[in-house]
């Protein structure tokens, strides 16, 4: 009877035990399912289902031992979920650790972004270059008889305006430039435009020549006023516009007359800018579509643009 009366107790302990050791890992399993979807949301942020296989899986059947297991069914499956949130928190820490680095990647990255912008700004408004002593701006004639856009190699007395001959040098930046009237609208905008420029007046010429192109580009002093626009852009000191009005002068004019020049100063504003393997292919272009139009003049200034940038 007494025997029987202890086994009564035993059971009443060993039943609530067994309940509370199976909620404790309820509980537990429960969280971990909770803080694995959050991880999830993390690594997958688009959802669709995806998962991370775990690198946990449950054993192979086996034969069973006869006699009295090392431990119990419980004890098992507790040490596996204590493994499962070992592994779970050391996810969660790469997961946190990656997010870290991208995190500071992206702000090196704005960092970068915002210094070269800077920097890029600077250059284009910066003070125009000054000429050494006793050096003239080189310039170009149409040979037409008409003003037209300068070339190196030639000196401002060699400029021809038609019925113009104070467009022969740079006047002062302050000096009245006057409007031309022959009686040719395009020729007339175009004149007034390469007038602004000689005057040193960069910035009235560039809107004056965008307006040549914008309003006649069918003219012939289309292809003149993109050029000159680039040259604008050089002369004040930004390259880098230069190099885009230059470049689509060539583009959308590439039978222009000034196209060949436009390829020539291409090269060397891209020179300016720090990209001579650029300017070299710039200058192959330059002598592979325009060889045969290629003045003498112009392949001497060829060959020296290559050789600032170094090519081969």
């Amino acid at each position: 009877m007494r025997n029987l009366l202890l086994a009564g107790v035993a059971a009443v302990l060993i039943v609530p035990t067994a309940a509370s050791a199976q909620s404790n890992i309820e509980g537990r399993v429960g969280k971990l399912e909770s803080e694995m979807r959050a991880v999830q949301r993390k690594v997958f942020p688009g959802g669709a289902n995806q998962y991370v296989q775990p690198e946990i899986t449950a054993p192979q059947t086996q034969t069973p031992v006869t006699g009295v297991p090392a431990t119990s069914a419980l004890a098992d499956l507790s040490a596996r979920v204590t493994s499962l949130e070992e592994q779970l928190t050391t996810l969660t820490g790469q997961v946190e650790q990656s997010g870290y680095r991208t995190r500071q990647l992206q702000d090196q990255f704005d960092a970068y972004k915002r210094a070269t912008d800077a920097r890029l700004k600077a250059l284009e408004s910066g003070p125009a270059p000054i000429a050494p002593a006793g050096q003239s701006t080189p310039l170009d004639t149409s040979g037409d008889g008409a003003a037209a856009t300068p070339r190196p190699g030639r000196t401002p007395a060699a400029v021809v305006a038609s019925g113009d001959t104070a467009t022969g040098a740079p006047a002062a930046a302050t000096a009245a430039v006057d409007k031309p009237s022959t009686g040719d609208p395009a020729e007339d905008a175009y004149l007034y435009g390469y007038r602004l420029w000689t005057a040193k007046r960069y910035a009235e010429a560039e809107t004056q020549l965008k307006k040549v192109v914008a309003d006649y580009p069918k003219s012939r002093r289309a292809s003149f006023a993109q050029n000159l626009l680039g040259r604008s852009y050089l002369d004040s000191g930004k390259p880098s516009l230069a190099s885009m009005a230059f470049y689509e002068n060539y583009k959308k004019f590439p039978d222009g007359e000034r196209a060949p020049d436009s390829l020539l100063y291409l090269g060397q504003a891209l020179t300016k800018l720090n990209k001579p393997a650029d300017a070299c292919k710039v200058y192959d272009e330059l002598s592979d579509v325009y060889g045969a139009k290629i003045s003498a003049s112009m392949k001497t200034q060829i060959e020296a643009g290559r050789s600032a940038a170094k090519c081969k």
